[in-house]
């Protein structure tokens, strides 16, 4: 892999990583021991479980998209958005499971509908990219 100067450093990611494993890890520690399971704490049990797979996916996207590049380069912004699609997948599958209609068929329609939507947004921003922007 070659050093390229435009390319960011996960530094810049490190504060939001962290934020979000330990936001993530402490709420859905303290909800699964300290509440019943009512309809508000499942909805946290969600959100926090997104929080906390999102921030498990951040270095992993960070990395993919180092090791894929792309033309343009991604944003931060974009990094940070497939991460939160990880997450967003996750609770998703869980939420399905919890009430027993999960199986393996319906896992991959969600999972290949949300690669399909970052699909169409990166194409998307692909088509709007003129070379003297900011991100070059």
């Amino acid at each position: 892999m070659e050093n390229n100067p435009d390319s960011q450093n996960f530094k810049a990611y490190l504060p939001a990583f962290f934020i979000l494993l330990l936001a993530g890890a402490i709420g859905l520690a303290a909800m699964l021991l300290f509440t019943l399971p009512t309809i508000g704490p499942r909805w946290l049990f969600f959100f926090f479980l997104t929080i906390l797979v999102s921030a498990f996916f951040l270095p992993v996207t960070y990395f993919l998209n180092l090791r894929f590049p792309s033309h343009p380069p991604v944003q931060p912004a974009v990094i940070i958005r497939q991460a939160i699609w990880f997450g967003v997948l996750v609770s998703a599958l869980a939420w399905l499971q919890i009430a027993r209609v999960l199986t393996l068929p319906l896992a991959l329609i969600l999972t290949g509908g949300l690669l399909l939507v970052e699909l169409m947004l990166r194409l998307w921003e692909k088509s709007r990219w003129k070379p003297g922007d900011a991100g070059e």
